[in-house]
């Protein structure tokens, strides 16, 4: 079947089957579903985010059991930014005798130190409504790294943006004002610490990061594009 270019595309875990959401999320337009077994998570969403899911009870009691953090190191060490749905409600968690202060100690090891997006559903379709909206905003900041108003940058500056913003301590901001002083990638790179410096919000030592991340230009630096 034709891949949808106007599509985003969502891979469950076949494990996944019984639970609910892959068939919430066949039922939502735009949204192309591939069921195969995954290394890491339960769903790859427009792969660039590993998602695990858990119902509440199973949050409680991989906790108990030591599996929380242990599939946590896994997306929190995978290639694919990691997100864990916690789904369902608080009286699911009646049976399972876990204290209040353990869970919250637990979403703060995972939020704070592992760097684990969380986010919360009531049950599968609400899941299922979680991982489309993610699949979409991702698509949307693809083709537009810095939605602004009334401004929508072509594609090329859009996979400009995205590859500054890889470099370290360059955010979305510090991108748009790299590219607009040099005027290309290339530029960039060639740039020296004192020449990166002088961008407003970049600064010597972040400067020297991204000299330090680029490496050394070969043939002296290129004067920012006026």
């Amino acid at each position: 079947m034709p891949h949808d270019p106007a599509s985003v595309r969502i891979v469950a875990d076949d494990r996944e089957n019984a639970a609910g959401v892959i068939a919430a999320l066949r039922a939502l337009a735009g949204i192309e579903v591939e069921v195969r077994r995954l290394e890491v998570g339960d769903y790859l969403v427009d792969g660039r985010f590993a998602v695990e899911r858990k119902t509440l009870p199973d949050f409680a009691q991989s906790l108990i059991d030591g599996r929380l953090f242990t599939q946590a190191a896994k997306l929190a060490k995978g290639s694919a930014r990691g997100v864990i749905v916690l789904e369902g409600t608080a009286g699911d968690l009646a049976a399972s005798r876990m204290s209040r202060e353990s869970l919250q100690g637990a979403l703060v090891t995972l939020s704070v130190f592992q760097g684990l997006a969380l986010l919360r559903a009531r049950d599968a379709a609400e899941t299922a409504q979680l991982l489309a909206y993610l699949a979409r905003q991702a698509a949307r900041v693809a083709n537009d790294a810095l939605p602004r108003p009334g401004y929508r940058p072509k594609r090329r500056r859009a996979r400009q943006l995205f590859i500054l913003q890889g470099l370290p301590g360059v955010g979305p901001e510090r991108a748009v004002r790299l590219l607009d002083r040099f005027g290309s990638v290339e530029r960039i790179a060639a740039a020296t610490t004192d020449d990166l410096a002088q961008v407003y919000g970049i600064g010597e030592t972040t400067a020297e990061s991204i000299r330090w991340a680029l490496g050394e230009p070969e043939n002296g630096a290129l004067r920012p594009a006026r």
